[in-house]
């Protein structure tokens, strides 16, 4: 009888480093479309040997009697080893749900579409009927796999819940992440509440200009991608643009993106090519690629400058570090901070008069577009984090429809959202709270940049020098640590109610 070969924690992570390198450069061939099929069950085999349960024993093992800083990196390359023994158990189920999305097509207007191109499609049809229809041949052909996406959810939680010996879904993620979701809820419907009043002011003149008098009361969200783009704006905002304002953007805080070795950027058009920008870090801080699709608009810019927050990020990370605090974290919360502080300074009149040559009445109007757009978009996913937290309480009576996803982001934002839709839009590991966290936490940063810098805080090569601190240490603190050190509460959304409502 053979037995299974338990490393080292150094040994683990070094061929962990290997593992995740594999299965991160696959993924990205998919998503940027060089690839059209997805092979992520053949790297998880060629690794067989990494994951077993005899190896996370003994990780669990290590943890007990080391000093706090050890126990961190072990917990963390415990929690990777879960991972990877439920990504080997279910990797092809995976592949089969990916590929199976990447061949669907749909036909409009005569033309067979695949599903990622009419999705991409829907942010820049300038006509409002034909993007409804559109919007509903993409979602009945996306709710088409809405069975097989709650099965491989049930597989996962079961998976999870043997391996971590946590029935509790919300339980598990609240000790990863070190907070209490529903406490966090709690904070973000009081904030949410706050934002209302001038939210709906906002809506209803920008739905007007951006959707036109034929509007429904309650557009249909097959219109999100166009409103987030600000469509009407595009001519401002053009997409030919886009990559040389922001590398100037960032050139102004001190970082020469078109020049770091470290970051890899892939802005081509591909119809395969997901039209979601993203970063994957392969190797931080060596290979980091960020991943655009522009489509013209405001958006592009926005999406750029988020992206290159997160590659900041990664590339900007100590090389001396572990390699578990250069790559792995408890959660996404830290490094949303760094996006979206990037993303932030689209939201200052002065950058939109500097660039655009906008009069500083039109750049006030612009940049008050993206104040709306940031505040539809908080107030969807604070709505999307209820629904999570009612989804995974009674995961036993989930089904492929939900009234509560539909009811509750509808309410929260104005537009029409459809029961069969919540399982294309859940994200793992209750991330919707990771990207509240960071909406809490970069307002505070930008509050503490003003004080420190001053208001032209994003322009300002001070900026830069204080950022490039905080990436330095790569995905080792958690973003409540970086609360502290700001010198806020976790959970003071003082500064993000006055950004959205000022």
């Amino acid at each position: 009888m053979s037995t299974t070969a338990v490393r080292s924690p150094a040994e683990f992570e070094e061929q962990l480093q290997r593992y995740l390198y594999e299965r991160s450069e696959e993924g990205r061939a998919v998503r940027v479309g060089e690839k059209e099929v997805s092979e992520q069950a053949a790297i998880v085999a060629r690794y067989a040997d990494l994951f077993s349960r005899e190896q996370l024993r003994a990780l669990r093992e290590e943890e007990e009697g080391v000093g706090e800083e050890q126990r961190e990196w072990l917990y963390r390359l415990r929690k990777t080893c879960e991972g990877g023994l439920v990504a080997a158990e279910l990797a092809e189920r995976d592949d089969e749900l990916e590929n199976a999305i990447l061949a669907a097509r749909l036909t409009f207007k005569g033309e067979e579409l695949p599903l990622r191109s009419a999705q991409a499609q829907l942010a820049v049809i300038p006509d409002y009927q034909e993007r409804d229809q559109l919007g509903e041949l993409h979602r009945q052909k996306s709710a088409e796999f809405n069975e097989q996406r709650l099965e491989l959810l049930g597989a996962y939680e079961e998976l999870e819940a043997d391996l971590t010996e946590e029935p509790d879904p919300i339980a598990r993620s609240e000790e990863e992440k070190q907070i209490s979701l529903r406490e966090l809820e709690s904070v973000l419907q009081a904030a949410s509440d706050q934002v209302e009043p001038v939210f709906l002011d906002m809506r209803e003149r920008w739905f007007e200009r951006l959707l036109g008098p034929e509007r429904e009361a309650q557009p249909s969200s097959a219109h999100m991608g166009y409103v987030r783009r600000l469509s009407p704006l595009d001519s401002t905002y053009t997409k030919d643009r886009a990559t040389d304002v922001c590398l100037a953007t960032l050139l102004a805080l001190g970082f020469d993106v078109a020049a770091d070795r470290n970051i890899r950027l892939d802005l081509d058009d591909r119809p395969q090519k997901s039209p979601r920008a993203c970063v994957i870090a392969s190797d931080p801080p060596k290979v980091v690629h960020l991943i655009t699709r522009a489509q013209g608009g405001l958006h592009d810019y926005q999406a750029f400058l988020h992206e290159a927050g997160h590659a900041l990020h990664y590339a900007g990370c100590d090389p001396n570090l572990p390699y578990t605090f250069r790559r792995l974290a408890r959660d996404h919360a830290l490094t949303e901070i760094y996006s979206y502080i990037c993303e932030a300074i689209t939201r200052e009149p002065g950058w939109h008069k500097e660039h655009f040559e906008l009069s500083d009445e039109e750049a006030r109007t612009n940049a008050e577009a993206t104040v709306f757009l940031e505040a539809l978009l908080f107030r969807r996913y604070t709505a999307k984090l209820q629904f999570e937290l009612g989804f995974w309480s009674n995961f036993d009576e989930a089904g492929t429809t939900s009234d509560d996803y539909a009811a509750r982001l509808t309410a929260a934002t104005g537009v029409r959202y459809h029961r069969d839709g919540h399982l294309a839009d859940m994200d793992g590991g209750f991330y919707s709270a990771d990207y509240l966290r960071a909406w809490i936490r970069h307002a505070q940063l930008r509050a503490h940049l003003i004080d420190e810098v001053g208001e032209d805080w994003w322009r300002s090569p001070k900026t830069g020098e204080i950022l490039r601190a905080l990436f330095a240490e790569g995905t080792k603190p958690s973003s409540e640590e970086i609360a502290a050190r700001l010198g806020f509460e976790p959970f003071d959304t003082a500064p993000l109610i006055s950004e959205l409502t000022t």
